[in-house]
């Protein structure tokens, strides 16, 4: 079965906020390989008032070709309001 890029995404970031209790914020990169789908999502650790002040967490997730998730790392953390992203 081939599983789509949008829904590869899609079912990345909700398993993601089922197994953590986090919501994403955004999704960073998503390639796929020889591995299946490889994707970075960032999700917000901690909200803070104000917003540019969550702390969000990239997280390393890996997929089978099928959309199932096999594996999953949090790679680093920043505020949001900090530009600079760590590619894990």
């Amino acid at each position: 079965m081939t599983t789509s890029m949008g829904d590869v995404i899609i079912k990345a970031r909700s398993e993601m906020k089922r197994l953590t209790g986090l919501e994403a914020a955004s999704t960073v990169k998503t390639v796929k390989d020889e591995s299946g789908w490889r994707l970075l999502v960032e999700m917000i650790e901690k909200r803070s008032i104000p917003d540019s002040m969550d702390i969000l967490a990239t997280y390393e997730i890996l997929m089978d070709d099928n959309g199932n998730l096999m594996e999953f790392n949090r790679k680093g953390m920043r505020k949001r309001v900090d530009t600079a992203v760590s590619e894990g």
